[in-house]
């Protein structure tokens, strides 16, 4: 998939709510737990992730947090938005 072809990343932020969210595509999708309390994975129809969110963001630990994410499928989108030259 071409550089092109992709849709924009979104990053929504909501102070009130303290809400993160990070979307790779405009695609509907629903959100599954991850390891960590604080974190959900969107994944489309296929079960493809198309973005995450943290939630009471301010709350979050400063120390490295640690959850379970499709390692592939983030690195290969990375790629696709130039922030990796190699995969």
């Amino acid at each position: 998939m071409g550089r092109n072809s992709v849709d924009k990343l979104k990053i929504w932020y909501d102070p009130e709510g303290d809400y993160l969210e990070i979307a790779f595509s405009k695609k509907s999708g629903e959100f599954r737990s991850t390891s960590s309390k604080n974190v959900m994975l969107k994944v489309d129809s296929f079960g493809q992730m198309i973005g995450f969110a943290i939630m009471n963001l301010s709350q979050v630990e400063l120390t490295p947090m640690e959850i379970e994410l499709p390692l592939d499928e983030l690195k290969s989108l990375l790629k696709q938005y130039g922030v990796l030259t190699e995969v």
